[in-house]
């Protein structure tokens, strides 16, 4: 079948966790024999950001790292919809595209009608910038997929679709796995971006000062640190190591002892039940994990087998400790969590469920005809 996805950008993960997860998912269809046609705005902000901070080089390193997965750069002018979607079965849009682009892809959809259409939605904005993702028009669509089950139940419940499936994250295990650890470059090290003061009170409470209390050897890498957190992290002893391509996770995973997970005010607070994809990509590396509280509502894991949570910086304390003084124990925990995303959180899964929701879709536009 031939597959067309609209994203924000497949090249560039600077503070774009999408790219991650499509890009195990269009690898997966890739190798289950599909026509996959992706397609990018060639002035995405996040291209753009990556091109400005680290040159054409980046871009060159994404494609020999995923040397079978290409964009279609487009301008929105420029943009011939007949041609990309030309033959299409399935066509997957997601809620970084414009609006404008959302309601003409629908009305496409809509007038000439022959694929399933469906919009992807991985991040807390309906919760978070409510009227800006009520501009979306969605009803040209099959439906949706949202990336947690109250993100679902938010789309229903506002009228934004008439039809929408829970459709996790996950991990791509043929780039994320454990690798040999002979030599390791410190105890912890955590990967995420800065960002818009959505969890600077939490990396101060779960990062630094435990990292600080215990004098661990640690590094942070990520991007838009502002000269503030910066310095946050210089003052806690943490070596900052910059914009991390994404699949050069699992070599540096695999030179520390432990990691841990610092969720976004949003979802540790409104929106329970979604792991964002970086729980799932340091869990498929086998690293031990120890998580900021958030309630795993959907049963995605065994908190406290798969991984750790640390309600306070107390605790966060007593869990890292715990871990790095008992490799036994910190071996017991990687296991479990490598066990868990390969028994049913990889991009191998979430394409089989995509397969059953393209199934169910055609069915009820046909009941619907």
């Amino acid at each position: 079948m031939r597959v067309v996805i609209f994203c924000h950008s497949l090249v560039s993960c600077w503070n774009h966790g999408n790219a991650h997860f499509l890009r195990g998912v269009a690898a997966e269809l890739l190798a289950r024999g599909n026509d996959v046609r992706i397609y990018e705005p060639a002035d995405g902000w996040s291209r753009t950001n990556l091109i400005r901070d680290h040159g054409a080089g980046a871009v060159r390193g994404f494609e020999a790292a995923y040397p079978h997965l290409r964009s279609h750069l487009y301008t929105y002018a420029g943009l011939d919809l007949n041609e990309a979607l030309h033959g299409a079965d399935l066509v997957l849009v997601h809620e970084w595209n414009e609006p404008d682009l959302v309601a003409r892809i629908g009305a496409h959809r809509a007038a000439r009608g022959g694929y399933v259409l469906l919009f992807h939605d991985t991040h807390h904005r309906s919760v978070s910038d409510r009227i800006s993702m009520s501009r979306y028009d969605l009803s040209g669509y099959d439906g949706v997929l949202a990336f947690g089950e109250i993100i679902r139940e938010i789309y229903l419940e506002r009228g934004w679709t008439r039809r929408a499936w829970t459709w996790h994250e996950a991990a791509d295990t043929r780039v994320f796995r454990p690798l040999p650890r002979r030599v390791y470059d410190g105890d912890l090290v955590w990967i995420g971006n800065w960002g818009d003061d959505e969890r600077t009170e939490e990396l101060e409470e779960f990062v630094l000062e435990p990292v600080k209390r215990l004098g661990l050897k640690a590094r942070a890498y990520g991007v838009r640190y502002p000269p503030s957190g910066l310095e946050a992290l210089a003052s806690a002893g943490i070596e900052y190591g910059g914009w991390l391509p994404n699949h050069r996770a699992p070599e540096i995973f695999a030179r520390f002892r432990v990691t841990v997970h610092v969720p976004r005010r949003f979802y540790a607070q409104i929106l329970p039940g979604i792991a964002t994809i970086r729980v799932f990509e340091a869990l498929a590396c086998g690293i031990p994990l120890v998580s900021a509280p958030w309630r795993d509502s959907e049963n995605l894991f065994t908190p406290g087998e798969d991984f750790l949570f640390a309600r306070d910086a107390g605790e966060m304390t007593r869990q890292l400790e715990k871990l790095l003084a008992d490799p036994h124990l910190a071996r017991r925990i990687a296991q479990r969590g490598l066990a868990a995303v390969r028994s049913r959180h990889t991009c191998a899964h979430r394409v089989d469920e995509l397969m059953t929701i393209y199934e169910q879709a055609r069915a009820a536009r046909e009941v619907a005809a």
